[in-house]
């Protein structure tokens, strides 16, 4: 039986969930379900995310402008609130939101090549908060590199079987 994949993140077993306030970056450029945030400091007394550069405190359950909200009493209110959930611990999930082209393609004007993911490939968070098989720091010179702080692993590949989402379990 194929799943109505209306959100970008389907949930199939479910972690541990948080709410956090955003940062002025994700309220401003809103984020899609599944991207990978971190801790930020806050002046105020509310735990703060951003986008991930790499490093996990998890990743949001629901985009801030996702097309199941359309038309609903919760279109806009996570931006415009400031708030979100944060899920972290072991999730799997099915989602739309990862990396589909290698970090050399995209930072470069040639052609973009896309990445090849594989059952129990181990995924990391891009420089931009975004699932992938691929070390950012190591490919982009960052002097954190390696970047060791895996997120999660392959359970099914991007296909047309599955609308092209990425079947994945969480390890946060």
């Amino acid at each position: 039986m194929e799943l109505p994949r209306t959100r970008d993140v389907i949930t199939q077993v479910k972690g541990q969930t948080f709410p956090v306030g955003l940062s002025t970056n994700l309220t401003q450029l809103g984020w899609a379900g599944g991207q990978g945030v971190l801790w930020i400091d806050s002046p105020y007394d509310v735990f703060t995310v951003d986008f991930s550069d790499g490093r996990p405190a998890g990743f949001l359950l629901w985009g801030s402008n996702e097309l199941a909200d359309q038309y609903t009493a919760y279109t806009g209110n996570q931006p415009l609130y400031n708030f979100a959930v944060l899920c972290y611990g072991l999730w799997l999930i099915s989602t739309s939101t990862y990396e589909r082209y290698t970090y050399a393609s995209r930072t470069s004007n040639g052609p973009l090549v896309p990445i090849v993911y594989n059952p129990s490939d181990r995924l990391l968070f891009s420089l931009r908060g975004i699932y992938t098989n691929e070390d950012e720091w190591t490919l982009s010179g960052d002097p954190r590199a390696p970047n060791r702080f895996y997120v999660g692993s392959v359970m099914e590949v991007p296909g047309s079987n599955n609308n092209n989402f990425l079947s994945l379990q969480t390890t946060m």
